[in-house]
C-alpha cells in the first residue's frame, strides 16, 4: 500500500471516529436536554397544582370568613351597645370552631412547595400561617376562660355576672366583651393576610403561564 493510500485510510478512520464521537456527544446532550425539559415541565405542572389548590382554599376561606366576620361584628357591637346602655346583656359560652390544621400547610410545603414556589409567595404563606397560629392561640385562651368562668355559672342569676348597682360586668367577667372584639379582630386580620397571599399566588400563576 502506497504512502498516499495509507494517509487516506488513516484520515478516513479518524473521520469516522470523529463522526461517531460527535454522534455520541449529540445523543448524550439530547438525552440530557430532554430529561431536563421533562423535569422542568413536571415541576411547572406541580407548581401550578400547588398554587391552584392554595388559590381555591383561600377563595373559599375569604368568602366564608367575610360572612362569619359580619356575624361576629354584629354580635360584638350589640353586646357593647347593651352593656353601655346598662341593660346587663346575658353572657354566652365563648366558642371558636375552626377546621384549620397545621399539617395541611406542612404537607403542601413538604410535597415540593418549598423548592417550587417563589420566595415571596413562601413568605406570604408563612405570614398567613403565623397570623392563623397566633389567632387560634388567642381564641383558645379566651375559650378556656369561658369554660372556667362562664359555662359553670350559666344557671346563675344575672347579678352573678354584673354589679347590680352600676350594672357593669364584675371584674372577672370584663374579659368577655374583649373576647368578642378579639374574635372580630382575628377575622379581619385573617381576611387581610388571605387577600395578600391570594394576590401573590395569582401573580405567580400568571408569570408561569
Amino acid at each position: 500500500m502506497s504512502e498516499t493510500t495509507e494517509k487516506r485510510s488513516l484520515l478516513s478512520r479518524v473521520g469516522r471516529w470523529t463522526a461517531e464521537l460527535v454522534l455520541v456527544f449529540v445523543g448524550v446532550y439530547a438525552a440530557f436536554w430532554l430529561n431536563s425539559y421533562q423535569q422542568h415541565r413536571q415541576d411547572a405542572e406541580r407548581r401550578d397544582q400547588i398554587l391552584a389548590s392554595l388559590e381555591e382554599q383561600l377563595r373559599q376561606g375569604i368568602e366564608s370568613g367575610k360572612i362569619n366576620r359580619a356575624k361576629q361584628e354584629q354580635k360584638a357591637a350589640e353586646f357593647r351597645r347593651a352593656l353601655d346602655a346598662g341593660e346587663m346583656p346575658p353572657l354566652e359560652p365563648f366558642v371558636f370552631i375552626t377546621d384549620y390544621s397545621p399539617s395541611d400547610w406542612a404537607t403542601m410545603l413538604q410535597s415540593g412547595g418549598v423548592q417550587l414556589l417563589d420566595v415571596q409567595t413562601l413568605m406570604a404563606v408563612r405570614n398567613d400561617e403565623s397570623v392563623i397560629r397566633w389567632g387560634l392561640s388567642r381564641m383558645a385562651w379566651y375559650q378556656k376562660l369561658s369554660d372556667e368562668l362562664i359555662v359553670p355559672n350559666l344557671d346563675q342569676d344575672i347579678s352573678f355576672f354584673y354589679e347590680p348597682v352600676t350594672k357593669k360586668l364584675r371584674k372577672r367577667f370584663e374579659i368577655y366583651p374583649d373576647a368578642l372584639d378579639a374574635r372580630v379582630k382575628f377575622a379581619s386580620e385573617l381576611e387581610r393576610t388571605h387577600m395578600e397571599l391570594l394576590k401573590r399566588i395569582q401573580a405567580e400563576r400568571q408569570r408561569n403561564h
